[in-house]
């Protein structure tokens, strides 16, 4: 399960940088064409918007396997072994039960908007698209999280290592 979860994030991860890159592009390339010529992009900040959406979304995987999600330890560093990952396992557990939820409610607010027709104000692209499009990344960090609580509440390691240079 290790494995497949980490090849699928690496993925997605790859994914989200990509999607990142073709958003910087874009701005930048709406700032040249707003100095040189007065003509932007349309839609630009809606485009911004959605793909800064989906480059985290499909970026919370890789970052939840590695633990590079903020923690305050201020109060646990001195404990035991055994009790900050019990306690690392129910964080986990919370993180999992959010993200199930925000994939839920992202996918049923996909078909809520639309069904109800609703598109963005500029370019009047359907919204369901970019409420869908968030829900895989957060679905596979709920499962990535529910791996890592079993194994902690076991009293096993469930860190990646370093996320420099990861490789899948």
């Amino acid at each position: 399960m290790h494995n497949l979860l980490r090849r699928i994030a690496w993925f997605f991860a790859l994914a989200g940088g990509g999607v990142a890159s073709l958003v910087a592009l874009m701005v930048v390339a709406s700032i040249a064409g707003r100095a040189l010529w007065s003509a932007p992009i349309p839609g630009d900040v809606e485009l911004t918007q959605f793909g800064i959406a989906l480059t985290i979304s499909l970026c919370l995987p890789w970052c939840q396997l590695h633990g590079a999600n903020i923690i305050v330890d201020f109060f646990t560093q001195r404990l035991p072994q055994r009790a900050t990952r019990a306690l690392d396992g129910i964080g986990a557990i919370l993180l999992a039960l959010m993200c199930a939820l925000l994939s839920l409610r992202t996918a049923a607010g996909a078909v809520a908007v639309s069904e109800a027709g609703e598109t963005t104000m500029i370019l009047g692209l359907p919204m369901g698209w970019n409420y869908l499009m968030l829900a895989p990344g957060l679905a596979l960090t709920t499962l990535v999280a529910l791996w890592q609580a079993q194994r902690l509440l076991r009293g096993q390691d469930a860190s990646m290592g370093s996320i420099d240079g990861a490789r899948p």
